[in-house]
């Protein structure tokens, strides 16, 4: 069995369900460890999941982890949940030992293939711990990569001396900081993996594939040859982050308009699977539990929302899902928004 794990709440049902549904379809031998952070993500999980669904709800986790259940006095919830990162896959091995391995995937990823060589890497390098970089391209680097320079959406843990030492480490420096802000060379959950490549050495791999990862930020560095290849290689795992819809069904923010937004028929072939997906999973949980929707988030047409509506509209940075076609109107304009949103950062630092 291939074990992985990741955690989310309702406001992410539906990205989760898909990422679990995408996997077993990928992986066989999967088994996908849910950390259900509410009582209804638990409830539907459990109904519609299948044998090799596990779900853990979070007051388990807090019960076997008094510091980390003493760490919601002191962040927000977004916080806490980014201390979770390091606490839940290391109290997974500890309560499984017979987990030889845990991979761990943020709940808004995608998998298009098999990961099987994404193991044969690790095993090939004897690694305890993998890791991948953002991979920015050169204009996003100075501002983002602040912020780390590694993903955590894809990390993988090997239940051996070498893996738990990480995840101990880790995990004791979110319980002492991981706020939702830049301070003093900190971020988060993150940026603490900036030290792993000096703290263990051999023992991490840190995997270079474009196909593993892809994401918003670094995918118009790649030639696509078509959705299932990305540079002669595979593409394995895309991660749809900041992906939201903003009115029903049909108006979708892309996540992209800081990076570069992805031209129509690359937009299509990725996204379009994802979306389809997405309301599939949507309509899978209503027919459960009726009036169940996308999370919304609450002003949706706040000061923020209308500040940035003209850059957004400029770039089509916003989709409209008109049949099975997204479209934003702006005939590849918008593939320059992050070159041109790093050149205004250059010229009004402070702003």
């Amino acid at each position: 069995m291939n074990h992985y794990c990741t955690y989310f709440d309702r406001g992410f049902l539906s990205q989760g369900l898909v990422l679990w549904r995408s996997l077993a379809a990928n992986d066989s031998a999967a088994v996908l460890w849910v950390l259900a952070l509410d009582d209804f993500t638990a409830e539907v999980l459990r109904e519609i999941g299948g044998p090799q669904l596990r779900v853990v709800p979070l007051m388990e986790l807090e019960a076997g982890d008094a510091e980390l259940a003493a760490a919601k006095a002191n962040r927000s919830r977004v916080e806490y949940y980014f201390t979770l990162s390091p606490c839940w896959p290391r109290w997974l091995l500890a309560q499984h030992p017979d987990i030889e391995r845990v991979t761990y995937i943020d709940a808004d990823m995608f998998f298009f293939a098999s990961p099987a060589s994404v193991f044969t890497a690790m095993d090939a390098a004897k690694a305890s711990v993998l890791v991948t970089a953002h991979r920015f391209p050169e204009w996003l680097r100075p501002h983002y990569e602040q912020h780390g320079k590694f993903n955590v959406g894809t990390l993988s843990f090997r239940n051996d001396a070498a893996g738990g030492a990480c995840l101990d480490d880790w995990r004791a420096r979110c319980l002492a900081w991981c706020h939702d802000r830049l301070e003093d060379g900190k971020y988060a959950d993150q940026k603490y993996l900036d030290d792993w490549p000096a703290k263990l050495g051999a023992a991490l791999l840190v995997l270079e594939r474009p196909g593993v990862n892809l994401a918003p930020w670094n995918w118009m560095q790649h030639d696509f040859v078509s959705r299932a290849w990305v540079d002669e290689q595979e593409l394995v795992l895309f991660h749809f982050a900041r992906l939201r819809p903003i009115c029903g069904t049909w108006w979708w923010q892309s996540g992209q308009l800081d990076y570069g937004v992805m031209p129509r028929a690359l937009r299509q072939r990725i996204y379009g699977p994802y979306l389809r997906a997405l309301l599939a999973a949507r309509a899978e949980i209503v027919a459960r539990r009726p009036g169940f929707d996308f999370a919304r988030r609450a002003p949706r047409f706040d000061r923020s929302f209308w500040r940035g509506l003209p850059l957004r509209v400029l770039f089509g940075s916003d989709w409209l899902r008109i049949g099975g076609a997204l479209v934003s109107g702006r005939c590849g304009l918008g593939r320059w928004s992050g070159r041109a949103l790093a050149a205004l950062r250059r010229l009004l630092p402070n702003r």
